[in-house]
């Protein structure tokens, strides 16, 4: 016996692992924090320290080191674990740019893969905090370990867990690739985002760039990639709480702005725009609209919304860009969100005011033939409640993809200011009466005649003439219509628990 004990390794005493551990923390590693400074930023601790709800962080592979010998790098440049988010249980994972840049190596690919497969298994919704410059290339020489698994578990997670990113510096190549599969992109404004750095674009081009000549924040806000675009790292999480909140059972009621107000929203003059935002944020509860992909696809809102504490999805046309009509972006932009919502069972409200679908040439070189279909594709295999108010303007292909009667919403209501219309009267009136009108050889009495028969139709499609052929269930006083959705949510049983995922996100 006394000769096994002298032959036993020794152990690893107690004060070995706490030195270990505290070796990890910032507070060990204050050259390394100064770095940070420098570029104006937190440290990857830092942000899961503001995310995460106080001593909830439970941290998984922290004691992990560099594949390569001679390398050194505190949890090889990737934090990670789980952690209560205003009291939800959630993954982080957290890229260190103190580590080799926040590089992707061998052995923190493996660590983010373990935390995906934990999220997969346990249904738990995802943050990343995505700062870091793509792959280590110094783990090319390690054998046995490959990336791709990390990429192809994290995207499993579409429409089954939330997914949030946060950008609060660089994030290129897989890093930009994580982004890019998260159901929302939350970015700095300083912020800058590629394929590839500036090492490859260089190799590659020829050119010599700075991360932020490659792919700038406002570039990727302009193409749809970023959702939610924010001043700093502060905001930043404020926001990715206030997005996950949407996700999570109802709060109680909110407060209502004064909802005469929305009575005077929509101009006399249908010719003048309005800002739909308004109405929006008139009829939810005050405080409570997150707008996503502000800067693409103008030509609709896409936002969450509480009505009651009550989270629900709102797409809205926006008659501030093309007088609402809709192109390709616009539709894409609310296929994805009317995808979210119905991934996790999310009401969704629609404000329709809008002539159409785009037409001309130009329009259809942008391929709207397919683009507009992934809109009404997406409407039409829903599963959740949808609400529609018509605004104004309920023209064409346009209205009929905006919650119109074929998709059964839950309700359809109209405001006094409601015009319907297979396509835009002007139009009709030019078709149905063409005979009569080419007969007519004075072009003032035939423009005269044209006014006539296009009158006479919009006569034929106001709000209360449509309401009288049961074209809407009611046309309403606009200040009633937060009382009314209230009271048709209450009639809406909240979905039943669901074991597997009910259909996968697009990325874009």
């Amino acid at each position: 016996m006394a000769a096994d004990q002298t032959s036993a390794p020794p152990r690893v005493s107690l004060d070995e692992v706490r030195a270990a551990h505290d070796a990890l923390q910032d507070a060990a590693r204050p050259q390394t924090v100064a770095r940070q400074r420098k570029r104006n930023r937190w440290t990857a601790r830092e942000g899961i320290a503001a995310l995460a709800d106080p001593a909830s962080f439970v941290e998984y592979g922290g004691l992990v080191r560099p594949a390569i010998a001679g390398m050194e790098g505190a949890a090889d440049g990737l934090v990670m674990g789980t952690a209560r988010v205003d009291g939800r249980p959630v993954d982080i994972v957290a890229y260190d740019y103190t580590v080799y840049a926040g590089t992707q190596s061998s052995n923190n690919h493996a660590k983010i893969s373990r935390m995906f497969d934990h999220a997969l298994q346990n249904r738990l919704p995802v943050i990343c905090w995505l700062d870091g410059g793509g792959a280590r290339p110094h783990d090319m020489k390690v054998e046995g370990r490959g990336s791709a698994e990390t990429f192809v578990i994290f995207s499993r997670l579409s429409g089954l867990v939330p997914t949030v990113a946060i950008l609060p510096g660089r994030a290129f190549a897989g890093h930009a690739n994580l982004a890019g599969m998260c159901d929302v992109l939350i970015a700095t404004r300083d912020s800058a985002m590629g394929m590839a750095g500036p090492p490859l674009v260089e190799a590659a081009l020829g050119l010599k760039l700075s991360p932020e000549e490659i792919g700038p924040s406002d570039v990727h806000f302009a193409a749809g990639a970023i959702d939610i675009l924010v001043e700093d790292e502060a905001e930043a999480v404020d926001k990715a709480k206030r997005y996950l909140a949407y996700f999570g059972p109802p709060l109680p009621p909110g407060e209502a702005a004064d909802q005469t107000a929305l009575r005077a929203l929509v101009p006399d003059n249908p010719r003048r725009a309005y800002d739909v935002r308004r109405v929006i944020n008139g009829l939810a509860d005050m405080g409570s609209v997150q707008e996503l992909r502000g800067g693409y696809g103008r030509a609709m809102v896409t936002a969450f919304a509480r009505l009651g504490g009550r989270t629900v999805g709102v797409i809205a046309n926006q008659p501030m860009f093309l007088a609402g009509a809709m192109d390709g972006p616009a539709c894409e932009k609310s296929a994805r969100f009317v995808q979210i919502c119905d991934a996790f069972d999310i009401p969704l409200l629609v404000l329709c005011d809008t002539p159409g679908l785009m037409v001309g040439p130009e329009i259809e070189k942008t391929g709207l033939v397919r683009r507009s279909a992934r809109l009404l594709a997406a409407m039409a295999n829903a599963t959740i409640p949808i609400m529609t108010v018509v605004l104004r303007k309920a023209y064409g292909l346009g209205y009929y993809i905006m919650g119109s009667r074929p998709f059964d919403p839950a309700i359809l209501l109209a405001w006094p200011t409601a015009e319907f219309g297979g396509m835009g009267l002007e139009g009709a009136a030019s078709i149905i009466h063409r005979k009569e009108l080419e007969a007519i050889d004075d072009a003032g009495q035939r423009a005269a005649v044209h006014r006539e028969r296009t009158d006479a139709l919009k006569r034929y499609n106001t709000a209360l003439e449509v309401a009288a052929r049961f074209g809407y269930d009611d046309v309403i006083d606009p200040a009633d219509t937060r009382a009314i959705l209230l009271n048709t949510l209450a009639t809406l049983p909240p979905a039943p628990p669901r074991a597997t995922r009910k259909r996968m996100i697009e990325p874009y």
